[in-house]
């Protein structure tokens, strides 16, 4: 005989992921105001959760204090929260820059890490010899075994694809052989994802402070490629995930007459990032037009850093601010035209050369000049510093392998 409908183990894992999902975005809430939030009896949400703090999921915090001086009378409220040491996620990020592997807790907090830098011409087998060294490492050093590690998240910078032999069909990645690869050496579920989408998930769900009413954001990541995520009701919207360079084709400056070799006109790669700076300020690098930038390279261009462009634009070497003036303002033009294309309650930035809270500022001054004041207050810095690259991994998993999943265990399941 046929069956439809949902089983009962698949309505209790989706009751269960409700629960975690309500502690993930609240922080400590109570039995009560959880089954007013799901429109479930108190005693089906005391089932549900007193299960999972028996399995160690989740754990009662305390009473709920009341800020009055006369609390209300009943039944006194009870917190409970996630148990963020139920179990341990390892996160992988592999960029063109960097191979970043760590472990942390199931809110994000650092618990190890190891950061391997990378260039074009490192190989796939150095790579993959540092990512199973690195697991094998963190594992000895926290006395940890297969049995407390939720999984591991690999989170892919799309341009690293090829290079880690993962075949690409209609811009979707086959994560196949390199997972197969895995698996041979550590039995634990896998989870495979762009890092850009991990990195968003990470400045969602790794916030201290949380705010139920932010509900999506918009994440743009910084470099030679522009990458683009957006997110609805704090999941990212699906067409988005594999194709998070669009944004690089966005037009922003159309009356430039410099073609990109993507045949446009003022698009993103060819105006705004740092490959296209270098071509900038080559075309006006010389002894008499930028005697500073000239002299602290000693006339040899391929010798100019970022902090000497930084140091020229600071002394007023005017041929190389008003490049960089341009720069910032085409930057504003963009996050403007992200900011009305998806109306995100916060756009993050994230990667962007910022050496201070000062320089950031005066990024949201020009935003301000050129968008208005209401998209400037929009605009804010991702919580992930470079040195903890990984945790857009450790996002990855814990999305798919605590929340999705209600709690349950995944050993032996992926």
């Amino acid at each position: 005989m046929e069956q439809h409908g949902i089983s009962k183990l698949d309505l209790k894992r989706r009751n269960r992921m409700q629960v975690l999902k309500i502690l993930k975005q609240r922080g400590p809430t109570s039995r009560i105001d959880i089954a007013g939030t799901l429109e479930l009896t108190r005693a089906a949400v005391t089932i549900i959760t007193n299960e999972m703090i028996e399995q160690g999921i989740i754990a009662e915090i305390g009473e709920y204090k009341h800020m009055t001086e006369k609390a209300p009378r009943g039944r006194k409220k009870i917190l409970i929260d996630i148990n963020n040491h139920y179990k341990f996620p390892i996160g992988i990020v592999i960029e063109e820059d960097i191979v970043s592997v760590g472990l942390s807790t199931l809110s994000g907090d650092v618990l190890d890490k190891r950061n391997m830098q990378i260039d074009k011409n490192t190989e796939y087998t150095k790579i993959k010899s540092f990512c199973e060294q690195s697991i094998r490492e963190i594992l000895s050093d926290n006395c940890l075994d297969a049995s407390q590690i939720l999984g591991i998240g690999f989170g892919i910078f799309p341009t690293m694809y090829s290079r880690l032999r993962i075949d690409v069909k209609n811009e979707v990645p086959d994560y196949s052989k390199i997972r197969a690869e895995i698996k041979e050496i550590f039995d634990v579920p896998l989870v495979f994802d762009n890092s850009i989408k991990g990195t968003a998930m990470a400045n969602i769900d790794f916030l201290k402070t949380k705010d139920i009413n932010r509900l999506n954001i918009a994440f743009l990541q910084y470099g030679n490629t522009m990458n683009f995520v957006v997110t609805n009701l704090n999941e990212p919207i699906i067409s988005y995930d594999n194709r998070t360079s669009f944004v690089d084709k966005m037009i922003i400056n159309p009356t430039n007459g410099r073609v990109c070799t993507c045949g446009r006109k003022g698009c993103v790669e060819s105006e705004i990032t740092p490959s296209a700076i270098r071509k900038k300020i080559k075309e006006i690098y010389s002894q008499e037009n930028t005697p500073f930038l000239y002299e602290a390279s000693k006339g040899n261009f391929m010798a100019v850093t970022k902090d000497m462009l930084i140091a020229a634009y600071e002394k007023d070497e005017k041929p190389v601010k008003k490049i960089i003036d341009n720069v910032i303002t085409l930057v504003a033009v963009l996050i403007n035209n992200l900011y009305f294309s998806t109306n995100p309650q916060k756009i993050v930035l994230h990667r962007f050369p910022f050496r201070s809270e000062e320089d950031f500022n005066f990024l949201k001054e020009v935003i301000s000049q050129v968008a208005g004041p209401i998209v400037a207050s929009k605009v804010d810095t991702s919580i992930i510093d470079s040195r903890h690259r990984f945790l857009s991994g450790c996002a990855l998993a814990i999305r798919e392998l605590f929340y999705n999943k209600g709690g349950y265990d995944t050993q032996s399941k992926k």
